[in-house]
């Protein structure tokens, strides 16, 4: 895919989730997030969201995934248990689900049209994890 980006279709490796990213308007350019922490690193996870924008989640059996927290224990990393790939992360701010995508997990995007910038959120609060979550995550997610 070139051009600019507004639909963005991912999964899983064997396809059990699957997801359609949809950003409020046309991008040429992702940025993308690679976590500094042990469990993202070990998982090669670079995520991306926008407060705009929307997630539609769809597993077949949820019977082969799990969700796994750690840290702060504030978010859900879904991980498929026949592939063991995480295709995105679900956090629950202020009553309402809040998600960031693995942009590695995408479907036909090139490359070229993803920027990746290393992150860190060691030090930060609860409170002020939640905080930039509220900003910053996808604000609609639905995942059935």
């Amino acid at each position: 895919m070139s051009g600019t980006l507004k639909e963005i279709g991912g999964a899983c490796h064997c396809g059990n989730i699957r997801y359609v990213f949809t950003l409020p308007e046309p991008v040429s350019r992702i940025t993308a997030r690679a976590c500094g922490c042990t469990f993202c690193v070990k998982h090669g996870g670079v995520y991306t969201s926008h407060p705009g924008a929307s997630l539609t989640a769809r597993i077949d059996d949820h019977e082969a995934v799990n969700r796994y927290r750690f840290g702060h224990g504030t978010a859900d990393f879904y991980i498929c248990q026949r592939c063991g790939v995480v295709p995105f992360v679900v956090s629950e701010v202020q009553g309402s689900p809040r998600a960031v995508v693995n942009a590695r997990t995408f479907e036909g995007v090139d490359c070229a049209q993803m920027e990746q910038e290393k992150t860190d959120f060691d030090g930060e609060t609860t409170d002020s994890r939640l905080a930039r979550r509220a900003r910053n995550w996808i604000a609609h997610v639905t995942i059935t």
